[in-house]
């Protein structure tokens, strides 16, 4: 039997979950809780298995002032769109989550972070009818944020998986 990659099993279920019409994504991903070294978070990949889900639309990544300028020319070239913001990069990331959750013409919002503080929006997201994902990386990834979306992805496999309330086949690690 050949060996699947991570990303191919993860782009797989992806694939199966598709209704016949393509999903419109929107991503927001919390750079100061994920894009650190440590996770090794590739955005490329992020990327490549929200596209085997539906089509995104918009994605951008939130930065502190301290981003480097190289930081954010990597995050653009990946085609990501960085926001830098001088206050609490969580307040502005549940701000543009909230943007999303109310823009018709998305159907699924994506957040790629580990903290917890962003399982209201999750909530309100469900609420109004959007399908959830939550993509973070072990330590650290919360699991009342991981219970809280419709499809739960971790990034990395170090760490044995908390499954709480979610599915089994609904934590995919990567």
């Amino acid at each position: 039997m050949p060996t699947i990659s991570r990303i191919q099993r993860i782009k797989e279920y992806l694939s199966k979950r598709k209704l016949s019409q393509r999903r419109k994504v929107g991503v927001l991903v919390d750079g100061p809780n994920m894009l650190r070294k440590e996770f090794n978070i590739n955005l490329k990949e992020i990327r490549e298995i929200l596209s085997e889900y539906g089509d995104i639309k918009i994605a951008k990544v939130f930065l502190n002032q301290y981003a480097t300028e190289k930081l954010v020319e990597a995050i653009e070239n990946q085609g990501f769109e960085p926001i830098v913001t001088s206050g609490d990069v969580d307040v502005r990331m549940a701000v543009e989550a909230m943007e999303l959750i109310y823009n018709d013409s998305i159907d699924a919002v994506a957040l790629v972070t580990r903290d917890a503080d962003f399982k209201a929006v999750l909530m309100k997201a469900m609420e109004m009818g959007k399908e959830t994902i939550i993509i973070g990386a072990e330590p650290g990834f919360s699991t009342a944020l991981k219970n809280s979306a419709d499809i739960a992805i971790v990034l990395n496999e170090d760490e044995e998986k908390e499954k709480g309330d979610v599915d089994e086949e609904e934590i995919i690690e990567v």
